[in-house]
């Protein structure tokens, strides 16, 4: 019965984990599509960049919670903290651009390999 509850609370973690990873890299995101519009015309735009601190700041914030809970599984390399995070915000970024349904079919392919090789390397690095 104990190792059962044990497990329970182990799924648990990790769902909050990838919850957390998720508004964290999606909030990093924004933040990082809003920065890009902070500046027009060489003045600033004070809206894009509330709105791009903003992003940041909730990206960290939750970035530092999923990593209390990460450490709790044993996670505690920074590579492998940061796998998920990378990957949900430059993901996010693609999707929240509008850009990336306009990318052709290879170039989608091309970026899906190298997510797929910075996740790769960061996994072999580490072990």
């Amino acid at each position: 019965m104990e190792g059962a509850l044990l497990q329970e609370m182990k799924i648990g973690t990790i769902a909050l984990i990838l919850v957390l990873t998720i508004f964290s890299g999606l909030s990093d995101a924004q933040g990082f599509v809003h920065a890009a519009n902070v500046w027009d015309g060489g003045k600033i735009v004070w809206t894009e960049l509330l709105k791009s601190a903003l992003g940041f700041l909730g990206g960290i914030f939750l970035y530092w919670v999923v990593i209390k809970f990460l450490q709790e599984v044993r996670i505690a390399s920074p590579e492998l903290q940061t796998l998920g995070w990378f990957s949900v915000t430059i993901v996010g970024v693609a999707l929240s651009s509008g850009k990336f349904w306009h990318w052709q079919t290879i170039d989608k392919l091309i970026g899906l390999c190298v997510l797929l090789g910075v996740c790769w390397l960061l996994l072999r690095i580490k072990a």
